[in-house]
């Protein structure tokens, strides 16, 4: 069999990460659109402007908190897309559910972690959400979500929650493989991956082509991260 040049490889494995990722793009969280917020009603127009104290009237006149929108958006998930956070401190003590999913299987933390919103996040937590539920179409998580985009502080975040490092998705990854082959070897993906590295997330987890992280980054040409991956024992 012939080999390919290593250029060509390299090539060949930018165009797949690159079709990978605008996939992602496709299938990514939408928040409310405008035609959308317009028709809002109720507990979810309020909650997307945050106008408390309407949705206190409507709470106290007993507003259903799991009502959807056409999306399977809770008015908490509404909040949690507008970052109105004393909304969803409310609807969190109204009984609203925090770790229901939506439509697209996205749950308000990994809202708030797409959306690199860490106070959002950290309120959340707070309430007692959870960082450790599998999200999207792509079976991950919060931090798998926010290594790929390299929100670092959100990244720190879920880690202290108590995210599960090693999760692999359904594209055989996890957070740490993410923070490589989707980011963009800048320094927030390094701070995210240092924070992933120093976290005891697993160096030598492979994708489905049997890489190792570091093999990755190697092939990505990302100096700084094959340094730390090094430092820290990898292979």
């Amino acid at each position: 069999m012939r080999t390919l040049p290593d250029t060509h490889r390299r090539r060949c494995l930018a165009a797949l990460l690159a079709g990978l990722a605008a996939a992602g793009g496709a299938l990514a969280q939408v928040a409310p659109q405008p035609a959308e917020v317009q028709a809002y009603q109720g507990l979810h127009l309020a909650a997307w402007h945050g106008d408390v104290p309407r949705l206190k009237a409507l709470l106290a006149a007993g507003a259903d908190v799991q009502a959807t929108d056409g999306r399977g958006r809770t008015a908490l998930h509404v909040a949690a897309h507008a970052r109105q956070r004393e909304a969803i401190r409310l609807l969190a003590r109204a009984g609203a559910p925090l770790d229901r999913l939506d439509g697209d299987r996205y749950d308000a933390v990994t809202i708030a972690a797409v959306a690199d919103d860490p106070e959002t996040l950290s309120l959340l937590l707070s309430l007692g959400a959870s960082a450790r539920q599998v999200t999207s179409r792509y079976d991950g998580t919060a931090l798998i979500a926010a290594a790929h985009l390299g929100h670092d502080e959100v990244v720190r975040r879920l880690i202290a929650a108590g995210a599960p490092l090693d999760h692999v998705n359904n594209l055989h990854w996890t957070a740490l493989i993410e923070s490589i082959v989707l980011g963009d070897g800048g320094p927030r993906h390094q701070r995210t991956l240092d924070a992933l590295v120093s976290a005891g997330a697993g160096l030598q987890l492979a994708d489905r082509q049997g890489r190792t992280p570091l093999q990755l980054a190697r092939s990505r040409g990302f100096a700084a991260m094959v340094q730390r991956l090094e430092a820290a024992g990898a292979r």
